[in-house]
């Protein structure tokens, strides 16, 4: 197999930072569009103002939510681009290493993505 035709120009440090900061900036967008505030509860009995954390709270909430979201778009692409990568002639071990997992690792999460790799027999002991 050759190797990768790219080559990080950026430490682990400065891509994990940035990905952070694009994460966030786009849970807080898709929140923004996803979800609508709600209005604003009544206020308390005897006049008191109603609880003020509670839009910081729903806001809180939407973003963590659309994380799940994006958490799930992630594992797709994640799957399109293995298979992407494999038609390109990558293997379970660039997988692995691109995934920063170890080759049967990657075997064990697309098994028979790779043409031609032997899969590992069962290691299933619940049938006789």
């Amino acid at each position: 197999m050759s190797r990768p035709r790219r080559a990080p120009i950026m430490s682990e440090e400065q891509i994990a930072s940035l990905a952070d900061a694009a994460v966030a900036d786009l849970a807080a967008r898709l929140a923004q569009r996803a979800f609508r505030p709600l209005p604003p509860p009544p206020a308390a009995p005897g006049g008191l103002p109603a609880d003020e954390g509670a839009d910081a709270q729903g806001e809180a909430l939407a973003r963590l939510h659309t994380l799940v979201h994006l958490r799930r778009a992630a594992e797709r692409l994640t799957d399109r681009l293995a298979q992407e990568a494999v038609e390109a002639g990558a293997g379970y071990p660039q997988l692995g290493e691109a995934l920063e997992m170890s080759r049967q690792g990657a075997r064990k999460r697309w098994p028979g993505l790779v043409p031609g790799a032997a899969n590992p027999p069962s290691t299933d002991r619940s049938t006789p």
